[in-house]
């Protein structure tokens, strides 16, 4: 069986790096983008065109901050974690995302 491609809904993308960014130490961008990918059994993939400039945007949105440290391979990085805005944000996605997966599941299986 071949590769699928998943494309993430716009804003998507801004939820799961809040979300992974949670779970406590900061984390270098390939560090996220990693993780992502492992949680979701592989089934979504980052690439950096994409993974970057979200960062980038969610740290001047105040969300997130960075900070440059040096990675596992012994390379500078920068290193993002959640700020307490980010944290207040992430609960009002994840509040948003439960509301419209429940109302596309609930169209998925009407049978009218």
């Amino acid at each position: 069986m071949g590769t699928a491609r998943t494309d993430l809904l716009q804003g998507t993308l801004d939820l799961l790096i809040l979300k992974t960014l949670q779970v406590g130490e900061p984390m270098h961008g390939w560090g996220v983008a990693v993780r992502i990918q492992q949680v979701s059994d592989d089934v979504l993939q980052l690439n950096q065109g994409s993974l970057y400039p979200a960062l980038h945007r969610l740290e001047h949105k105040g969300w997130i901050r960075s900070e440059w440290g040096t990675s596992e391979n012994n390379r500078r990085a920068k290193f993002y974690s959640l700020t307490a805005l980010g944290r207040s944000r992430l609960a009002d996605e994840q509040a948003q995302w439960d509301l419209f997966t429940g109302a596309v599941q609930r169209i998925l299986t009407s049978s009218r």
